[in-house]
């Protein structure tokens, strides 16, 4: 996995997971301007003129602040002009939000806890395993105002995402029926139909590859992958929202 030095703002590549130091990650929804690997590895681009660059210089220095020096941003450190780095990124991410010693959850259309059940960030697919992934999460608004933590603010997590209390505060979802994962994930949406599918890979531990051109065959994959380790059959209740 890549992370960025949170001194220097440089991605190093950490190949060996015993290797890999402790690190932050990022939490959020992808806005305008967001910052590629190779613009961020360009010494003489306009990354820093961007506007996805604020997101990454706030990040950095809250993790500073944490007492840690690298943090994980899924915009520049994933390669995805490469296919193979893109599909083993994606099957891993669960893992890499569980490994982080802290995530940053930044919901820039929050200005305030009373804005917070109207996120943008709880209607996407990809924030559900950056939810009940993570041990630590501490949640930041618009201008990186602090908003509260994963435990401060279970009882409004749990309303706005539909996911327990229980599972919120335990990250323990082992107990939990296929149909009600899927339940957690049927109010999400996401721009390409496959990742309806993909973005579930880490909720149900299976693993399989991308083939971005597939469309709604890639939720049949899941749930073939899902039964071959299950016999719970509510899972075939759950389709692709529309």
């Amino acid at each position: 996995m890549r992370l960025v030095d949170a001194n220097t703002h440089k991605v190093r590549e950490f190949i060996d997971d015993d290797n890999i130091p402790k690190f932050a990650i990022l939490s959020h929804t992808w806005g305008a301007e967001e910052i590629t690997l190779q613009q961020l590895q360009d010494a003489y681009g306009t990354a820093r003129e961007r506007a996805g660059f604020v997101k990454i210089s706030l990040s950095c220095e809250q993790a500073l602040r944490d007492g840690l020096d690298w943090v994980w941003i899924d915009t520049c450190c994933i390669d995805k002009t490469s296919t193979a780095e893109l599909s083993e990124a994606i099957n891993s991410m669960f893992r890499w939000y569980r490994m982080a010693t802290t995530c940053y959850a930044y919901l820039s259309d929050v200005g305030s806890l009373r804005d917070l059940p109207h996120s943008r960030w709880f209607r996407r697919g990809w924030t559900l395993q950056e939810l009940v992934a993570p041990r630590k999460i501490h949640f930041y608004g618009a201008n990186w105002v602090l908003l509260g933590s994963k435990a401060t603010l279970c009882a409004q997590l749990s309303i706005s995402s539909g996911i327990e209390e229980l599972v919120l505060r335990s990250g323990q979802f082992e107990h939990v029926s296929i149909a009600r994962k899927m339940s957690w994930a049927a109010r999400r949406q996401t721009t390409r139909v496959e990742d309806q599918a993909y973005c579930l890979l880490g909720i149900f531990d299976v693993n399989m590859p991308l083939l971005y051109g597939e469309g709604k065959k890639a939720f049949t994959r899941l749930q073939e992958e899902i039964m071959k380790t299950s016999d719970d059959q509510s899972l075939f209740a759950w389709g692709l929202t529309d």
